[in-house]
């Protein structure tokens, strides 16, 4: 696909993934521009409705998504207004603000996946003290751990393990809201864990890696060792099946197979990253997830803008 189309990358630091997608926009013969969700804003004073920095003049053809800030409640609902009414006005946006939303808050994204009927682990996300304790008491009276995650955590920073006898997370290290998650055992012996992260691009698993963690915190971010996962129909059915369950266009999906064999998905990013993904498969990822959002997103719902 060809043309002098504008598209907003939405990102507060470009970074490699921003430069990858520029890369791919640019060699396609688009015209990418880097757009911060602060300094955009709703304005129905003049003709406009929606006014992004370096669009003033008329709207992008398209927004890929690349980051939503954090900040108050009411600059990050203002935020995700700005992509609400991108897609109102006609503009295709990837992901879209609602399968963000699902995906950014833990507990929704538990919800969809228990009520879809995928595998997940047991899961409790309570204001309640008392409520996330029971939660706690009953796990672990049962043999079981208990992560505590912040509900808007990402890159494995600020999880807690939690075994008898111990307590819940101070309140105000949680926000306010505890979410918690059964621990899934693997079985492993040697003190690390494994996961997997699949890449979902339009409702196809793209690529899949197995993370080695030096600790039961599997994030490449943590210091864990990626390598190619071998082909595994389950594992990728899965994967496919919980992007689709939170309504996302693309979807980084993380999974774990427990000490019996059976694959549980821990969570859904809907901004996802794969640097270290891209590392292990010669496919152009990048360029997978701008295909996919050009002939799927941009030419069944938006035509390029004179």
């Amino acid at each position: 696909m060809r043309g002098a189309g504008r598209i907003a990358i939405v990102t507060e630091e470009p970074g490699w993934h921003g430069a990858e997608l520029r890369r791919v926009l640019e060699a396609r013969g688009l015209d990418p521009r880097f757009v911060s969700l602060r300094r955009c804003r709703i304005d129905l004073g003049g003709e406009g409705s929606v006014v992004l920095p370096g669009f003033e003049d008329r709207l992008p053809d398209g927004v890929l998504v690349r980051d939503v800030p954090g900040g108050s409640l009411e600059q990050v609902v203002l935020r995700l207004d700005v992509l609400h009414a991108l897609r109102e006005l006609g503009v295709p946006v990837y992901n879209d603000a609602r399968a963000i939303e699902r995906t950014v808050d833990k507990a929704m994204t538990s919800f969809l996946l228990h009520r879809a009927g995928i595998p997940t682990p047991p899961t409790c996300a309570a204001e309640a003290p008392a409520e996330a304790r029971a939660f706690l008491e009953a796990e672990t009276a049962a043999g079981n751990e208990v992560v505590a995650k912040p509900l808007f955590g990402s890159l494995g920073v600020g999880l807690r393990r939690l075994g008898a006898g111990m307590d819940l997370p101070d309140v105000a290290a949680c926000g306010g809201v505890w979410y918690l998650q059964r621990y899934v055992e693997t079985g492993l012996s040697e003190g690390g864990s494994r996961d997997f992260r699949v890449l979902v691009v339009g409702g196809v698993s793209a690529a899949a890696m197995v993370r080695h963690g030096t600790s039961w915190v599997g994030n490449v971010a943590q210091g864990a060792r990626c390598e190619p996962s071998q082909p595994d129909p389950e594992l990728e059915g899965l994967a496919v099946a919980a992007c689709a369950a939170v309504g996302a266009d693309h979807a980084g999906v993380d999974l774990i197979r427990d000490s019996a064999g059976r694959l549980l998905v821990l969570e859904v990013n809907g901004i996802p990253g794969w640097r270290g993904l891209q590392g292990t498969t010669p496919i152009d990822l990048a360029d997978l997830v701008v295909e996919d959002f050009l002939t799927r997103r941009m030419l069944q719902e938006s035509p390029i803008r004179p």
